[in-house]
């Protein structure tokens, strides 16, 4: 199948979305498979072309009084699709709770085979007041009922250890910033792996959790605090803001991070 020839299509349920795409060069981590970037750039951008192909465009959407922001997401990982592997990408909405908007992701190798199974929530907000939405309130397409059994863990809490220890520091840049003008979603992936140790780059992890805290802004420092526990086959990795765009110090966490093996 030439890369021409991809497309995307929904499901008769007129909910089910899927695309077709292949892992290419830029989008492989050192060890050849797919980046941690990279998966949360594919399931927030196709999300985000769920909605388009329904006629809701993220305009649309800003001239309606509403914006998505991911909150969480959960992973797990059957086996992470590698350089030049084509694969299906499949995502559908759930029934939402008070206020967060509950998505679904699979993706799927060319054989029928699961690769990677995820699960997250959106909060629904108004991008001029930035005040949190009821999801109730969003009645621009039919409310959705569906909820499926998940082959992964679900988002929530992430348990804090005592021992996290200084990984790396890193000042937000004008290329991580997007449309609603604070940090990318999918950059707190980068910013997680590149805070990774070396002995911790090529572990084979079957689990990732993410939670968005608060948006990190254009010209802030923000350090990587890590912890990794063997027995526990576990590493936890915050990303803190220590100073603001003006150079005073601030402490605020941006975003909570878990990986297993």
């Amino acid at each position: 199948m030439r890369e021409s020839e991809y497309k995307y299509w929904f499901d008769d349920d007129g909910i089910t979305f899927h695309s077709q795409h292949k892992v290419l060069f830029s989008q492989s981590a050192g060890n050849k498979a797919l980046s941690f970037c990279e998966l949360l750039k594919i399931t927030s951008d196709m999300a985000v072309e769920d909605y388009a192909e329904q006629g809701m465009s993220r305009d649309f959407l800003k001239e309606n009084g509403f914006a998505f922001l991911v909150s969480r997401a959960s992973f797990r990982f059957h086996r992470m699709p590698r350089e030049n592997e084509r694969f299906t990408f499949t995502t559908w909405e759930e029934k939402p709770e008070a206020f967060q908007l509950v998505r679904a992701y699979e993706f799927t190798a060319e054989d029928g085979t699961p690769l990677i199974s995820g699960l997250s929530s959106w909060i629904l907000a108004d991008p001029v007041a930035r005040r949190i939405i009821p999801t109730k309130n969003f009645t621009l397409r039919p409310p959705v009922e569906i909820q499926k059994e998940h082959d992964c863990q679900k988002y929530g809490k992430i348990a804090m250890p005592e021992n996290l220890q200084l990984l790396d520091e890193r000042k937000i840049r004008w290329s991580d910033i997007d449309g609603n003008g604070h940090t990318n979603n999918s950059r707190y992936g980068a910013f997680l792996a590149d805070a990774l140790p070396e002995a911790y780059r090529t572990k084979t992890f079957t689990d990732f959790r993410i939670n968005y805290a608060k948006e990190a802004m254009l010209g802030e420092t923000m350090q990587l605090l890590g912890s990794f526990d063997e027995d526990a086959r576990r590493a936890v990795i915050i990303g803190k803001v220590v100073r603001d765009a003006a150079g005073n110090d601030t402490n605020s966490v941006s975003f909570e991070s878990e990986l297993k093996w």
